[in-house]
């Protein structure tokens, strides 16, 4: 029998949207509090039907649905190992998303663990915990800038001048599984309305970062995928160049799963931000 709340295929969540206003919303991040992010502006908690993934993930494309759900065990054994996870994990990562995207280059950026433990994952920059509210993490501003710092902005206006294409691809793992708590909701990209994303400034001790929140609508879709072990990955969608139908931006955040048994152990996971380059 199904929890109350859930089918074969669907469970009934809350999440976490922004509340449209009319000033540009903003926020702190855990680098410029040293602690959890500060919000200026409200947000609600607004049920959603999710569906399992998992019948369809051999059809999922990063290109169509924004997300991929994929089969790939790594051979770094401790993923809170600052040296593994920037030598031989990131050589993994880059050979995963050159195969699976038939990517020319790929150029592993930035990292974040997360843990919904008390404490929290911890980070060269701090502790971090998930994401509950739903966004996504570039926008039609902040995609090309992070390019240009993480590619070089000559690099950048070479590859897009002659033709080129970039896209930016967060690679999501499971540190420990089965995830039982906290696991990611993620919106089908062309179920999205461009009015729903809310471009909202990003505050570091040092810049201004720009990321989309999500304003609920109806016609948004949501999938999950039940018990992630730790030798799978999904890719997300952050940003892409192309502006033909292509998916571009992809809302995902945490929830609290309707039968979530908090004393099942913490979700810990790591997140690897990526720019993927495809030549003329």
């Amino acid at each position: 029998m199904n929890a109350p709340g859930m089918t074969a295929d669907t469970i009934r969540a809350e999440l976490t949207f922004i509340v449209p206003q009319d000033t540009k919303p903003y926020f702190e991040s855990s680098a410029l509090t040293g602690g959890q992010a500060k919000t200026f502006f409200k947000s609600e908690n607004l049920p959603v039907t999710i569906h399992d993934m998992r019948p369809m993930a051999g059809e999922l494309s990063v290109d169509r649905q924004g997300f991929e759900l994929l089969t790939f065990p790594t051979t770094v054994e401790d993923l809170y190992d600052d040296d593994a996870v920037a030598g031989p994990y990131e050589t993994e990562l880059i050979e995963l998303l050159k195969s699976a995207t038939g990517a020319d280059h790929a150029v592993v950026f930035d990292y974040t663990r997360r843990s919904d433990s008390s404490e929290g994952a911890a980070n060269p920059d701090g502790l971090r915990g998930p994401a509950a509210r739903v966004h996504v993490d570039y926008t039609p501003k902040s995609g090309p800038q992070r390019a240009k710092d993480a590619l070089g902005a000559d690099e950048v206006e070479r590859i897009l001048g002659s033709g080129g294409r970039i896209s930016q691809i967060n690679v999501w793992r499971p540190i420990s599984g089965p995830v039982h708590r906290a696991p990611l909701a993620l919106a089908d990209a062309a179920s999205v309305a461009r009015e729903e994303l809310v471009a909202t400034d990003q505050r570091f001790p040092d810049r201004v970062g720009e990321i989309f929140q999500l304003a609920h609508g109806d016609g948004q879709r949501w999938y999950w995928a039940p018990e992630m072990d730790r030798d799978e990955v999904l890719l997300i969608k952050g940003w892409d160049s192309l502006d033909d139908g292509t998916a571009q931006y992809t809302p995902h955040g945490a929830f609290v799963l309707p039968d979530q048994d908090d004393s099942a152990p913490p979700r810990e996971s790591i997140e690897a931000r990526c720019y993927l380059v495809f030549e003329a």
